[in-house]
């Protein structure tokens, strides 16, 4: 197989617009949302219980979390990624949640960077997750490649992130996305670790996660719409005219997360499903737990306080779990399980 192309700097200075433009510019949906705001819980006024009785820890692809918190996957390859991951990870520690990490192409191919990936020594006991694009497949990557990634991560698992309207819209985009069901299919048959397939802000439908599934992949991260949207990253990124209204046009394209967790859901009951797309807070969260979802990813809300501060980042995974215990207290039940079982949430009638 022949090595990727070395276009590294490009790749690299890619990163560092990204973080830049998702904290500086206005890029997030406007006219679709996540569709999560169109439900509510029932209050329950006597919930019977001890607060700190509330259990909302679970298990994904065998590993245990504390809580149902999935830091979504961000950034790499930068200094500045570097300090944004390990703050991350050391977080991810001591709350026991899961996190992804960013595109790892870069590590591939520049190797010197690699570090800015390599955080298993500050979260030893977190489910950590390998990232690269599924379209790299046909882009000179193969099983070599994706070992290389895991095994910088010490990953449990590998993402592979689909993002057909984000590669049209970015500067020499890559849009071969042919023939690409069979090689996930191989890579999964060959692969020892589960694979995640995961969308990146557009949404994943139940036809695809079905042939998602039948090509071997262990479980989906659906990143619905309604959150930031890359469409307008790319298009702040546009290099002329055509691309900037390319990414505006599609600004606003995409499934709403909630759409895709209930409909995948529908067609597959048992497969571990990832909730993330525009999700702020821990009522989110427990909304998409509630909807069938068996961890929620955040993204930007972690970017955020991540580039803050530490203590920021430690705070924002307090309340977050603060907020996912009030639910299951203010709806009258003490695990993730019973509020999936209870039927607390209902759909708001529209008049």
């Amino acid at each position: 197989m022949n090595s990727p192309k070395n276009n590294s700097q490009p790749t690299q200075s890619r990163k560092a617009d990204h973080i830049r433009i998702c904290l500086e510019e206005d890029v997030q949906f406007h006219q679709v949302t996540s569709g999560l705001e169109s439900y509510s819980f029932t209050h329950c006024c006597l919930p019977e219980l001890n607060l700190k009785d509330i259990d909302i820890s679970t298990t994904f692809l065998g590993k245990p979390l504390a809580a149902p918190l999935l830091i979504s996957s961000m950034t790499g390859g930068t200094e500045q990624a570097a300090m944004i991951n390990q703050r991350l990870a050391r977080v991810a520690q001591h709350h026991k949640l899961a996190m992804g990490v960013g595109s790892q192409r870069v590590a591939v191919e520049k190797p010197q960077v690699a570090d800015t990936f390599a955080i298993r020594k500050y979260a030893p006991d977190v489910l950590l997750f390998a990232n690269l694009g599924a379209v790299q497949l046909n882009y000179h990557y193969g099983l070599d490649e994706c070992r290389r990634i895991i095994e910088i991560l010490e990953a449990d698992a590998l993402i592979l992130h689909i993002n057909p309207l984000q590669e049209c819209i970015q500067p020499n985009g890559d849009t071969n996305f042919s023939g690409l069901l069979d090689k996930i299919n191989d890579l999964c048959n060959r692969l020892t670790l589960p694979v995640i397939a995961k969308e990146v802000g557009n949404g994943i439908s139940a036809a695809m996660a079905e042939k998602l599934l039948a090509a071997g992949v262990s479980a989906i991260d659906v990143a619905g719409a309604g959150g930031t949207s890359w469409a307008k990253v790319e298009s702040e990124r546009a290099e002329n005219a055509r691309q900037k209204r390319l990414g505006r046009t599609f600004a606003d394209w995409g499934l709403p997360t909630a759409d895709c967790i209930t409909s995948i859901r529908a067609i597959a009951p048992d497969v571990p499903l990832i909730a993330s797309g525009g999700l702020r807070h821990g009522l989110d969260v427990a909304k998409s737990i509630a909807l069938g979802a068996d961890i929620a990813g955040l993204a930007m809300p972690f970017l955020q306080a991540a580039v803050e501060s530490e203590e920021a980042l430690y705070n924002l995974a307090d309340v977050l779990i603060a907020e996912i215990t009030t639910v299951l207290f203010c709806t009258g039940n003490s695990t993730l399980d019973n509020l999936q079982q209870s039927k607390s949430l209902r759909k708001n009638i529209i008049n």
